[in-house]
């Protein structure tokens, strides 16, 4: 058995070990298990089956998980993505009123595009192609849009006709438990306990419990039926001309997401090779893709690679064997739906808030002595949460970055290919409406 795994991982090769390997599974799942909580809770708001989102979110992370261990043989972690989950809810389904069913067809096609690209080279002109500007105001913007849903689902903020939004009511109990969640997971993150998210959830929840606002709901429970989400994805109706920018954020996103995953993490666990390079950067990116198909095909969102997995590397984790403990315990968590569903929003929305403040980090990167590059970034990142739309924060960043450059005499540093979208999304505006 040793030398078998020893085969397939090659752990002495890489400066690892069993044990080391199996404590950073362990330590990137605890990381990251907040999932299973939040990405049914936003995607049943969708009108999709809370337990079979469930199911679908616990057998794609086990799938993506597997192919990064067996075929990537890198210890990074894969489950349905945040951001690009709510994307899929709140801008696609409720706001664009396109069938649940129809985004998830997005998805896959998304993911199929993932492939090919990955197949035939052309991520690296994509990667070469949008700046890095915008990869990182993409980034803070879903960190504000996280933020904004956050807030709106425990009734923080609320609509109002003369200001748009205002203050909510805050002698609700949502409101008050939100707020303790969050003082009680920034505590555990200031200690660096690597569960601080999920057992800040706990904790929240717990407090609902005894105040009377929450309700325990049981915890252990057969997996519930795939029936109502698998293969429900309407792939002809996403080939719709008018779900072709949808297709395109759900890869934009996913692609530099991951990407900028992989380049954080490996840097940071001193992974790169003696080049420079990441190893297995295609078979990893290709884990994601077909992670996502097969995620659409259960019925959930995109599937992407967690930047949670920088836990694990920390941990000593350095071969794909840290993705296979990933997957089993993605696995055993199939027989706890009752404990996941009694979950209220108010215990997720501190998760959410800290992980878009998270993202939002990424603003101190842009480069603010320069107004070509933070003027089309800010764009991007205040758009997509005042539009509520990923899509629209993502082109009109597109759609500005050259005209800025060119107005500033840098034409030169903008790629052939950001001037195609340009000419794309400029159409889309001017003769087809908004995203």
């Amino acid at each position: 058995m040793l030398k078998l795994t020893e085969k397939l991982f090659r752990i002495q090769a890489n400066g690892s070990d069993i044990k080391t390997e199996l404590i950073a599974g362990f330590t990137t799942f605890s990381t990251m298990a907040y999932i299973l909580v939040v990405n049914p809770m936003i995607l049943s708001q969708a009108g999709m089956d809370f337990g079979a989102v469930l199911v679908a979110t616990i057998l794609a992370a086990v799938l993506g998980n597997l192919v990064m261990g067996f075929y990537a043989n890198l210890p990074f972690a894969l489950a349905p993505g945040m951001g690009l989950n709510a994307y899929f809810t709140y801008t696609v389904v409720l706001g664009m009123g396109i069938p649940w069913q129809t985004a998830l067809g997005a998805v896959f096609l998304s993911g199929v595009a993932f492939t090919f690209l990955n197949l035939l080279g052309i991520r690296k002109i994509l990667i070469d192609a949008i700046p890095e500007s915008l990869q990182i105001s993409v980034s803070a913007g879903l960190g504000l849009f996280l933020s904004l849903i956050a807030m709106k689902n425990v009734g923080l903020i609320q609509a109002h006709p003369s200001t748009l939004l205002a203050l909510g009511d805050l002698s609700q109990p949502s409101c008050w438990l939100t707020g303790f969640g969050l003082v009680i997971t920034c505590t555990l993150l200031q200690r660096a306990y690597r569960a601080a998210i999920i057992l800040g959830i706990l904790a929240t929840w717990a407090m609902g419990i005894i105040v009377g606002a929450a309700k325990w709901g049981g915890f252990f429970s057969w997996p519930a039926s795939l029936a109502p989400t698998f293969m429900q994805m309407d792939v002809w109706a996403a080939l719709d001309l008018g779900a072709i920018t949808i297709i395109f954020s759900f890869l934009f996103v996913d692609l530099f997401d991951t990407l900028g995953t992989f380049v954080g993490i490996t840097q940071q666990g001193g992974l790169m090779n003696e080049r420079g390079r990441i190893p297995h950067l295609g078979k990893g990116m290709m884990a994601d893709a077909v992670a996502t198909i097969g995620g659409a095909m259960l019925g959930t969102s995109t599937v992407t690679t967690y930047l949670e997995s920088a836990s694990g590397v920390a941990a000593g984790g350095r071969t794909g064997l840290t993705a296979i403990v990933v997957a089993a315990l993605f696995a055993c968590a199939l027989f706890f739906e009752p404990l996941f569903q009694s979950i209220p929003p108010f215990a997720t929305a501190p998760a959410l808030l800290l992980i878009g403040a998270m993202l939002t980090k990424q603003i101190a990167q842009l480069d603010w002595d320069k107004p070509s590059e933070y003027l089309p970034g800010f764009i991007v990142i205040i758009t997509i949460p005042m539009s509520f739309s990923i899509t629209t924060g993502i082109a009109l960043g597109i759609l500005i970055y050259p005209i800025t450059k060119l107005a500033c005499r840098e034409s030169r540093d903008v790629h052939w290919l950001l001037w195609v979208l340009a000419g794309i999304f400029f159409v889309k505006f001017a003769y087809l409406g908004a995203l």
